[in-house]
């Protein structure tokens, strides 16, 4: 697994609550007949793929590039595969409902999960950025 894989999953992930931002402010009762609600769903499914093996490939990066401290890149990675799991359940269950409003999405925009997981990818993203310019 490269940077340029994880930068990539991570994108994806921002991407998607950009559009989830800009869906809940839409009000819609439910994504069925709408382009937005169409798109909602592939966004939704994307960002499940890419949180899905994140941490792994989280670990595999550190054994592979050497990032060090390598016990505290590693501490890390363990928060991130817990929020990951915490967010990705908040995905799959949003994505089982047979309709998705605005409202639904607004409350998984607010996720603590979610926002958590986010913020962990802010902050390694930029670290291992960081590190492996200088390493």
């Amino acid at each position: 697994m490269s940077l340029a894989d994880i930068k990539t999953r991570i994108e994806v992930i921002e991407e998607t609550y950009e559009f989830m931002l800009a869906y809940a402010a839409q009000g819609l009762e439910g994504d069925k007949g709408s382009k937005t609600g169409g798109q909602l769903r592939d966004f939704l499914k994307k960002a499940d793929e890419a949180i899905d093996h994140l941490a792994s490939e989280l670990r595999a990066l550190v054994a592979s590039d050497g990032l060090e401290p390598k016990a505290e890149y590693l501490g890390f990675v363990d928060v991130i595969e817990q929020d990951a799991r915490a967010a990705g359940a908040g995905l799959k269950l949003v994505l089982a409902q047979d309709s998705i409003s605005s409202q639904l999405i607004d409350n998984m925009n607010a996720n603590i999960h979610l926002r958590a997981l986010l913020t962990d990818l802010f902050l390694v993203d930029e670290i291992i950025k960081r590190s492996l310019a200088t390493g």
